[in-house]
């Protein structure tokens, strides 16, 4: 585990478990309105929020989800993943899932399910890792963050809301909380000290990252998100933590789908080439995969 020193944020480290990141204030209110009232006219009514439930406490896994992953061979910033767009192209638009999703009548859940035969991908995160691209398409067009890139990321940080053995229900929220380790300056692990009172990762003492895209609390208050309209902005839901994730790739207006921008984006998310190549690798493989369906 490391900490982007640009930013502050703790990372995950393809060596060791993972962590990352949001927050809106009162400058932004008034844009935010604006955005919410354009979302729900759109059809798309994604909600950002920064409230949360409390988890219930859990051991602290030390599975490393990523260590089998294959760092692509691939210099950075050279070219970004085969673009990946759902089904539908750029108009496409669908109303965020509720906890339970029902496929073959939504677009979204259609897709999910044939692009999970594909990519080995739960079918209840590809619905999570799409909602967000669909999401981002209305809110920041010009980014063209793709559903693959977040699959990547969503691999590597928590094996797809997997992390530790849990089980990534229809309702988006893994079977126990997923919580990193304490950041308490050992080995290898920055030292942040208790941002939160213990409210997203159930340590008062210390910080620890948590969800399936592993933000820091700090970073969540920063980019929470809504994505399953419950009205709770949740990290350890996963549509929830992929809206964030987007959102903080395409802070500033980053072109996720140029190679410099893809790169930018990524080791903004963790500062780490190793990170990056297999986040390339795995989003590459994911969107050729599916591609490869419509064939």
């Amino acid at each position: 585990m490391r900490t982007t020193p640009e930013n502050d944020e703790l990372v995950a480290d393809p060596a060791t478990p993972a962590p990352p990141r949001r927050g809106v204030g009162a400058a932004v209110l008034g844009r935010l309105v604006i955005v919410l009232a354009v979302l729900g006219l759109a059809g798309g009514g994604i909600w950002l929020v920064t409230k949360a439930s409390a988890p219930v406490a859990s051991p602290t896994t030390m599975e490393i989800p990523a260590l089998q992953v294959k760092a692509a061979d691939v210099k950075p910033g050279s070219v970004a993943p085969v673009n990946a767009t759902l089904a539908g192209g750029g108009t496409q638009q669908t109303t965020p899932q509720q906890a339970q999703p029902k496929p073959g009548k939504d677009p979204l859940a259609t897709w999910s399910d044939k692009a999970a035969q594909a990519t080995g991908i739960p079918a209840r995160a590809l619905l999570a890792y799409g909602n967000a691209e669909l999401a981002m398409r209305q809110m920041q067009p010009n980014c063209k963050i793709s559903w693959a890139t977040l699959a990547g990321i969503g691999r590597i940080e928590s094996n797809h809301g997997q992390y530790g053995g849990a089980v990534l229900g229809q309702d988006g929220r893994p079977s126990k909380p997923i919580i990193g380790v304490p950041l308490d300056g050992s080995p290898g692990v920055k030292a942040i000290g208790d941002t939160d009172g213990g409210q997203f990762d159930g340590d008062p003492a210390v910080d620890r990252a948590v969800g399936p895209m592993q933000f820091i609390p700090s970073t969540w208050r920063r980019y929470a998100a809504d994505g399953n309209r419950d009205g709770v902005g949740d990290p350890q839901q996963i549509d929830d933590a992929s809206l964030a994730a987007a959102r903080y790739l395409c802070v500033n207006n980053r072109d996720m789908s140029a190679a410099s921008g893809w790169w930018q984006g990524i080791l903004s998310y963790n500062n780490s080439t190793e990170y990056a190549q297999k986040v390339f690798g795995l989003a590459d493989d994911y969107a050729k995969a599916v591609a490869a369906t419509r064939s």
